[in-house]
């Protein structure tokens, strides 16, 4: 089968096709037929080899436990293990892979059992491959940060891959939204419904006078005490991606800043498909679209991971795996 595959840490061009032998699949497995995946952060930071963490998991001088990235896939089931009870031949399939062996830039993979869940019939393959791990770090901040009816949300990002969904959702659940985008991006925000978005080259929006009770930050490069200054009296940061010092701190500075008042500040960590069923029930209902920018062939995939690596992105950016003639 046809796979792109990485041997050393580096740019996107250090990715390349080549022929490798179809994966064998584990008696509590499926194996998948591919058609679609999505690029994510994580994909991005692992095949460069940063942050060092990735290195102490993956590989310290180069990748071992991983050659084929892509963790966000959708495609139909092959076939299944002996232990495989939820899934059979020709199911379609979407999930992410990233507690797993990845490999989803390749004509096929395998997936353990609880990776997957059938794809709605209302989205494309493609949509699909946009939704497990950028659905669930919107969904699952917004759910942590205790969102509720009438709020005053921020998403920071809301023109990206995760921030895309948490416009969508947070609206979905009655919130009151401003979304932080660059200028070019305002129209698409404000497409997905959010009330108000400021454009964060023209200007800081903590250093203004409007206070959120839920910011949700897929961008984070303030300091940490630039956010706490934003939230109401009982607000609630999430912080799910950023720059290294932003991250660092909500590691060390975030439980003390939470337990010395009524704000509470934390790093999301994400749990690959938990609340899966929830973002299903939202997707199904038309409430939440996944937003993609582009599709590449499979043959293009560092095209494509440079023009991630870039972030003018607006949503996903997807690897169609299978020609539409062939599924």
């Amino acid at each position: 089968m046809n796979a792109i595959v990485f041997t050393e840490y580096g740019s996107s061009d250090v990715l390349h096709m080549e022929e490798v032998e179809k994966p064998s699949y584990k008696e509590n497995e499926v194996l998948v037929r591919v058609y679609a995946a999505s690029i994510n952060s994580w994909d991005w930071e692992l095949l460069r080899g940063v942050p060092f963490v990735n290195r102490l998991t993956f590989g310290l001088f180069r990748p071992k436990k991983i050659n084929i990235l892509g963790c966000d896939i959708a495609g139909r089931v092959e076939a299944v293990g002996s232990k495989v009870k939820q899934f059979k031949p020709g199911d379609e399939v979407f999930g992410d892979l990233s507690r797993g062996s990845w490999g989803g830039f390749a004509e096929y993979t395998c997936a353990r059992e609880d990776e997957l869940s059938l794809k709605p019939e209302c989205l494309t393959f493609e949509e699909a491959a946009a939704v497990p791990q950028a659905g669930l770090l919107a969904l699952q901040g917004l759910l942590k940060g205790g969102i509720t009816s009438g709020q005053k949300v921020l998403i920071n990002g809301a023109s990206g891959g995760s921030g895309t969904f948490a416009v969508q959702i947070a609206k979905s659940f009655g919130a009151e939204v401003t979304g932080v985008c660059s200028t070019g991006k305002m129209d698409l925000v404000r497409s997905l419904g959010a009330d108000y978005v400021i454009d964060y080259t023209q200007e800081d929006f903590t250093k203004n006078t409007q206070y959120y009770d839920l910011i949700i930050d897929a961008q984070a490069h303030h300091s940490i005490f630039d956010y706490k200054r934003v939230l109401s009296d009982k607000g609630v940061y999430i912080m799910h991606g950023g720059s290294d010092t932003a991250v660092n701190q909500i590691i060390f500075l975030g439980p003390l800043l939470s337990m010395s008042g009524s704000k509470k500040m934390s790093l999301l960590l994400h749990k690959s498909n938990k609340d899966m069923n929830l973002l299903i029930e939202l997707l199904e209902s038309g409430r939440v679209l996944p937003i993609i920018d582009k599709c590449y062939p499979l043959n293009e995939t560092a095209k494509a991971m440079r023009y991630f690596g870039e972030r003018r992105a607006r949503g996903k950016v997807i690897i169609t795996v299978q020609d539409k003639e062939q599924i």
